[in-house]
């Protein structure tokens, strides 16, 4: 299986921070908007922009969680199902989300973690910024509202963040 990369180190560190660079410039404020990274995969990549908006933001207070769907998802596993932290030191009443994962691929992991959402309150409004979209494989109607790189890939390719060498490739 060959290994092509979609994104090298330095492309990599350009597109969350253009990804950050989006998310400040749609908001007067950031008073009301709360970000969540979705257990395991998203957390990484959610830190990473997160601290971007930082940087870019320096003194205003920026809200991030971090959420685990395992008990929210609809795929049944053979596996015993191990929950991850959830940090939600929050309300999400009336806050816009803005949900952050790696890789969307089908829509599944997204419709867990809205579900999952519910559990800290109805929020005015909900967005989904995504890394990678492979496109033309989902599931269910899900679609993000940043992203880092689309993607057209077959369903027996995987793409993988590689976070050891900062490269984001597909097998």
């Amino acid at each position: 299986m060959s290994k092509q990369v979609l994104l090298s180190p330095e492309q990599l560190q350009v597109t969350i921070n253009r990804l950050a660079f989006q998310l400040v410039e749609n908001y007067v404020s950031l008073d009301e908007v709360v970000f969540i990274g979705i257990q395991p995969r998203g957390i990484k990549i959610s830190e990473q922009i997160v601290n971007s908006i930082r940087n870019i933001c320096p003194g205003e207070k920026i809200q991030y969680g971090i959420l685990d769907i395992t008990f929210y998802r609809d795929d049944v596993r053979e596996e015993f199902h191990v929950a991850s932290d959830t940090s939600i030191n929050f309300s999400l009443e009336n806050k816009i989300v803005v949900l952050m994962d790696d890789v969307l691929y089908t829509g599944r992991t997204i419709r867990a973690a809205l579900d999952a959402l519910q559990d800290f309150g109805r929020p005015k409004k909900v967005e989904l910024c995504v890394l990678i979209d492979r496109r033309f494989s989902r599931q269910l109607p899900i679609q993000p509202d940043y992203c880092g790189k689309a993607i057209d890939s077959t369903p027996h390719q995987k793409v993988k963040v590689e976070w050891a060498t900062r490269e984001v490739v597909m097998y």
